[in-house]
């Protein structure tokens, strides 16, 4: 019995002295009555016995998510009243500044959707053919000289009308077929025939501007004004008996020149003759009207382009100055001797 004692006294000293490994528990039962068992049940009071897997699986805090760990903590231990003050002040700034971001990030956000989104301005057909560099040969002249019956005042040249000399040479134009039509010359002529007119019926030829375009949107306003200006002095110099103006565009630019004005704005607008203060060439001297100036008719355009009147509308407006010129002609053929061809 001694050497069991002092086995079990040996044995209890070991196992207090130890460290207690992890994952295991080692202890001495209290009140043990080391006589009254045998040595192989005193052993089993200290025998290994393995933890539950789920104590030995503890997680760190620090693998937490911060509230969860900060609630740990909080909970772990009771902070001292300054400690919390200050966890307090730190999570109120923390928050106030989570605000002021979002905020500014809402207004940012407000002021993209609100803010009116500049459009850019975009050019007009106009605008941009006016700034067209392209400036091709004029081969057209002016068929003008003094005594004529009849001056037709076109546009400008077109790019065929320029590189061939002829006026209103595109086989689109119906002023040729317009001038026979209405009776203003008792045959049809090709644009290759241009001067000849001059020759056969006293019958001219001009343009408000003489620089060549694709197309009449090529003209800038500019040119416009100061080939109105340089229209009159040509029609006051070689003064013929009447004139025809080929398109309401170019009525309204001479008549803005006339007027000074910078819009178009005649409410009284016709076609046809005009009102003798408003003919073209009219000459004062020493404050009286020397000359009257030429007879004054609009018509409308011949450009195939120009398709706002019709055929038919258009030979109607035209008809009146066909038979003006019908009826100088047949005064002409009579004063002269000759058989008026109708």
């Amino acid at each position: 019995m001694e050497d069991i004692a002092t086995l079990s006294d040996e044995t209890g000293l070991e196992v207090l002295g130890a460290e207690p490994s992890m994952g295991a528990t080692a202890f001495m039962p209290p009140n043990t009555d080391f006589a009254g068992s045998t040595f192989k049940a005193r052993m089993e009071q200290f025998k290994y016995s393995p933890l539950k897997q789920a104590d030995t699986m503890r997680r760190s805090p620090r693998l937490a998510s911060p509230r969860a760990f900060a609630a740990s903590k909080a909970g772990s231990a009771s902070p001292s009243p300054r400690k919390r003050l200050r966890l307090q002040q730190h999570d109120q700034t923390e928050e106030d500044g989570e605000n002021t971001v979002k905020q500014e990030e809402d207004s940012l956000e407000s002021n993209i959707s609100t803010a009116p989104k500049l459009k850019k301005r975009r050019s007009t057909t106009k605008e941009r053919a006016s700034k067209d560099l392209y400036n091709p040969v004029n081969n057209l002249v002016d068929s003008l000289r003094p005594g004529l019956t009849l001056v037709c005042i076109g546009l400008n040249p077109g790019l065929m009308t320029a590189a061939t000399g002829h006026a209103y040479a595109h086989p689109s134009n119906r002023f040729w077929h317009l001038l026979h039509t209405s009776g203003i010359t008792p045959k049809k002529h090709l644009p290759s025939e241009t001067r000849d007119l001059m020759d056969l019926y006293q019958i001219g030829n001009t343009n408000i501007c003489v620089r060549p375009t694709r197309s009449g949107d090529g003209l800038s306003k500019q040119e416009m004004e100061e080939g109105a200006i340089v229209l009159d002095k040509k029609i006051a110099l070689y003064k013929p008996e009447a004139v025809v103006i080929v398109g309401k565009g170019i009525w309204e630019a001479i008549w803005m020149a006339k007027k000074g004005q910078k819009k178009f704005n005649d409410p009284d607008f016709h076609w046809g003759w005009q009102d003798e203060e408003m003919q073209l060439g009219r000459v004062w001297e020493d404050g009286h009207l020397a000359w009257p100036g030429a007879k004054t008719f609009v018509a409308t355009s011949t450009s195939g382009l120009a398709a706002t009147l019709t055929p038919a509308e258009k030979l109607a407006i035209w008809r009146p100055l066909g038979d003006w010129m019908t009826a100088k002609r047949k005064e002409s053929e009579a004063a002269s001797g000759k058989l008026v061809e109708a």
